[in-house]
This record gives C-alpha cells, structure tokens and sequence, in this order.
C-alpha cells in the first residue's frame, strides 16, 4: 500500500511543483467550498468515531481533540481560505548575485516534494495538513489514529475531490488507511517517497519516530510549558495570562504545565492564583511554600515538574529568583514555548536570552504559539528541534531553497 501511495503522491507532486500559484491558490477556495459541504457528512463520520472511541474509553483531551462541530468545520474551512489569502512562498527569489565570471545565480525557494504527517485523534490535521501542502506546491501523505479513520476519510475525501474539480491531481492528498503501527513504520522507512515527515503526537509517537524512521523528520515535541511570575510582574496582568494560559483550552500542548512565582510576589499572587485556577476546574500541585499559601493543593512530586498534563491541573513553585526560575525550566521544559510575566525590562532580556526554546513570550500567554495566530493561516506542526525550521510550521517551512545559475557558456 505504501508503495502504490507513495508512487502516486510523487507523480503529483511533479504536476504540483510545476502549477502556478494562482491555481494553487483556486485549489485551496475549492477544498474550503468542499468542506463546507460535506459537512453533514463529515459530522455523521465524527459522530461513529466518537462513539467508538467512548466505547473504547477514550475520555479527556483526546476526546476533545476527536470531537468535530459545525463551529469547527466553519474554523477549517476559514483556514483553508486565511492560507490561501498568503503570499506564495514557492519561487520567491531569496537573494541573488553575480560571480566572478559573469555568472548570475539567484536563490530562490521551492516545494520540498512529499511531506508525510502522522498524528493523532486531531481530525482538523486533515484539512490544515492538505491546505498548506497544497499551497506550497507539495504532496501530502495523512496517517491518522484509528479513532478517527471515518472523519479523516470525510475530509480526505472532500479535499481529494475539490483538487481534482480545481484542476490539480486529486492524489495531491492521500489518506492511508492502514492505521496499525506497522503502516506506520512503513511511512516512516518510505525514503524513495517521502521527502519530510511530520509527526503530531505524544510521547509515544514521537519515540516511535526517532526509533524507527529512516526518512527526514521534524518533531512536533510535547509542550511542558512554564510561566514565570517575576518580581517585577504587574500581577493583575499576570493573572489574566495565567488563568488563560491553563485553563483555555488545557489539552493542546501550548497551554501552560506549570507556574514559577518569584518569592517577593508569592504571598500577593499564589493564593489569588490558586483561587482563580480552582474556580476554573484545576487541580494545583504546589512545593512546599506553595503548599504553605495554599493548603489546598496536592504536594508535587518530581515527577510533577517533568509532565506535559494535557489536562486541567498545573503545577506550582515558589522560586528564591529569576536564575532559579531560569535553571527549573532548563532543566524540564521541552523547547516549546516559555513565558516571563514581567514589568522588568533586564529581568525579560535576561529570560529571553538564557531560555532556549521554540517560542519564549514576555507578558503574553502560551497560547499564542499557534501558527494561525502568528499569520500562517494553519500550522502542519509545531517544531521543537532547530533543523529545518523552529517554531510553527506554516508555508515557508514546507519549502527549502535552492539556486538557479544562469551564464553564457562560462567553463571552470
């Protein structure tokens, strides 16, 4: 099966790299339009899924990922349209000179080729993968979970259909249907079609990618994000962003894990902090300080620090300083997104430039690390590594570059 999909995802990916942006362009308004219309169908598929998936004990953040609407359909649709509204990445000239003899060489952007994405019960993937593979003049390979095998082949389907009416090669967009781990194993090892692969999972998938895959990947890591109250915060700011970074949505991987406070706010904020998140459904797990603040919360463990929750309950420490704050989150962040809640322009300098991290925010929640929020219109991932790309994926990152050399019969 891989074989057969893999062959046809390169063929189209040949027609894709050769197309205009314009038609690239009119494919994306297509798959938006397809969507939108398929969207009783789409709804009935998800509905089977979310019965199977509860039969099968499947609760939480996982079922919320699962869970499709017409609010979240109308919300993919819309993506498809923000993404086709940007600016084409593939051709854009990137810089260019003369050499010595007279030869001209430009550098200028193109399609990566097949991209492949594994993820979860995140149905929405589909549409957000295919939007931005299309435009950006690439094939794409979808292997989602088994729970969600009926939406992803919904919306797989719609966006097939809709490349094929806008005059693109419908196997643009591929959905393997073999959701064992073997099909995956078999994706990840695909090195004579895949040129990138994009994992979008827990622990375990990603583990299973750096096990086994021979083709080029970038990992979208967990998110053990921390927010750091500083001293120099104004904490009715910090509370806002706090509350929000946790309990907005709490099983995506921006939302914020644990809260660092320096100890010169503790006794203003933590309990205020505590009140607000409570009221909000989480469970606290405090030091002993905050413990002392707060005899309410359940005491922390180490292994507390370390764990990506995914769900409503968060962490809490009382640090002496910012370096404390700096040294915790080295050691148990994951290189996703850090925040400082500050008024203390050297104490922010100071955390922006000590922090290596993906994303690192300064007054602002966790929440923000989203490629829709940051302009791409959707993300195909978010990359914890440093090669290729960092951060939200959006168009550019599925492009490398390469050069052009134009001369007049030059000879080394």
């Amino acid at each position: 099966m891989i074989e057969e999909i893999g062959r046809r995802a390169r063929i189209a990916s040949y027609a894709l790299r050769q197309s205009t942006g314009a038609a690239r362009q009119g494919a994306l308004l297509a798959m938006s339009e397809g969507l939108t219309a398929a969207g009783a169908s789409v709804l009935e598929a998800n509905a089977a899924d979310m019965t199977q998936a509860g039969d099968e004990g499947i609760t939480g953040a996982l079922m919320d990922r699962l869970r499709l609407d017409e609010a979240r359909i109308a919300a993919m649709a819309a993506g498809l349209r923000s993404v086709a509204a940007l600016p084409d990445p593939v051709g854009r000239e990137t810089g260019g000179w003369s050499l010595y003899n007279g030869v001209r060489l430009h550098r200028v952007r193109v399609p990566l080729g097949v991209v492949a994405v594994i993820y979860e019960a995140r149905p929405n993937v589909t549409a957000d993968a295919a939007g931005l593979c299309i435009r950006s003049g690439n094939a794409v390979i979808l292997r989602g979970s088994s729970y969600a095998l009926r939406s992803n082949l919904a919306i797989a389907g719609a966006m097939r259909d809709s490349l094929s009416r806008a005059g693109l090669p419908g196997d643009g967009v591929q959905l393997l249907e073999d959701t064992s781990r073997d099909g995956a194993k078999a994706l990840m090892q695909a090195t004579e079609w895949v040129d990138l692969l994009v994992p979008r999972g827990g622990p375990g998938l990603i583990a299973a990618v750096q096990a086994d895959a021979t083709v080029p990947t970038v990992i979208d890591g967990a998110g053990n994000c921390h927010v750091y109250v500083d001293a120099g915060a104004d904490l009715d700011k910090a509370l806002q962003i706090v509350v929000n970074a946790k309990v907005q949505r709490p099983g995506v991987c921006n939302a914020a894990e644990t809260l660092l406070v320096h100890e010169a706010v503790a006794e203003r904020f933590v309990a205020e902090a505590a009140r607000a998140l409570m009221a909000g459904g989480v469970e606290l797990r405090g030091d002993e300080r905050s413990l002392e603040l707060v005899p309410e919360m359940i005491p922390a463990t180490e292994a507390d620090w370390a764990t990506e929750y995914l769900d409503l309950i968060m962490a809490v420490r009382v640090v002496p300083d910012l370096e404390t704050a700096i040294e915790h989150v080295r050691r148990y962040g994951t290189g996703h997104t850090e925040a400082i809640l500050t008024e203390d322009r050297v104490a922010a300098d100071r955390f922006v430039g000590a922090i290596d991290t993906a994303v690192v925010a300064v007054n602002v929640s966790t929440r923000f690390t989203d490629g829709e929020e940051f302009g791409f219109g959707a993300e195909i991932g978010n990359s914890t590594q440093k090669l290729h790309v960092r951060g939200p994926m959006g168009l550019e990152s599925l492009t490398s570059e390469r050069y052009v050399l134009y001369g007049d019969g030059q000879v080394r």
